[in-house]
């Protein structure tokens, strides 16, 4: 059973007024986000697809694989698109503890920081987008924003077609919308078909892409 909005309805969004779940604008600018990565092959093959259309955009890199895959961290840098913290191993924010979170989150930061362009990154996005109130306070006070979305492509679901998650992505997008997908493994099959439909659906439409900062 699904358990996600694909459109994050406004009630939410006025609950939790302090995250970042859009980024309205006049100039039909949206924000393509990419959570979970570096991941090899997959995040190379979604640089070419941006660099195809001169889009850049916003990774939320995993600290560990920052680690092991540094050479593909370095390229996302490289070609110009902007980063935010996803913790250093995939926590659920809710279900661990505030202190073992924010040194995660410190885990990854440093992670981040071996690339000195990278070092003053304070975007986060938690993963699952779980994390408590208590924890989200916590990293506000760090200096952190938190970075939600306004439209989740669930290219992560292996139950939906892929053309689903295009639907998905393409029947929901507004001008400063924030768009999820994930250059992961288990998202690939969908993110492959998904992605390059969605850079030639903005462009016909006149949707510029811009990172998060």
């Amino acid at each position: 059973m699904k358990l996600y909005w694909i459109k994050t309805n406004a009630l939410i969004k006025r609950m939790y007024s302090k995250y970042i779940w859009d980024i309205p604008n006049r100039d039909k600018k949206v924000y393509l986000t990419f959570d979970d990565g570096p991941t090899p092959e997959i995040t190379k093959w979604t640089l070419l697809q941006l660099r195809k259309y001169n889009i850049k955009a916003t990774f939320f890199c995993i600290g560990n694989n920052i680690e092991k895959y540094p050479e593909i961290f370095n390229t996302i840098i490289q070609e110009g698109h902007a980063l935010g913290n996803h913790t250093f191993n995939h926590l659920n924010g809710w279900n661990t503890s505030t202190e073992v979170y924010l040194e995660d989150i410190k885990k990854c930061s440093d992670a981040l920081s071996y690339q000195p362009t990278a070092a003053d990154c304070k975007l986060f996005r938690p993963p699952y987008g779980k994390i408590t109130t208590h924890q989200s306070k916590k990293l506000t006070q760090m200096g952190y924003k938190i970075i939600m979305w306004d439209v989740l492509s669930a290219d992560f679901d292996q139950t939906i077609t892929p053309e689903k998650c295009l639907e998905n992505v393409i029947s929901n997008v507004t001008s400063g919308s924030i768009i999820v997908f994930h250059d992961s493994v288990k998202s690939f099959e969908n993110l492959a078909f998904t992605l390059p439909k969605t850079l030639e659906f903005l462009k016909e439409k006149g949707y510029r892409c811009d990172t998060i900062c």
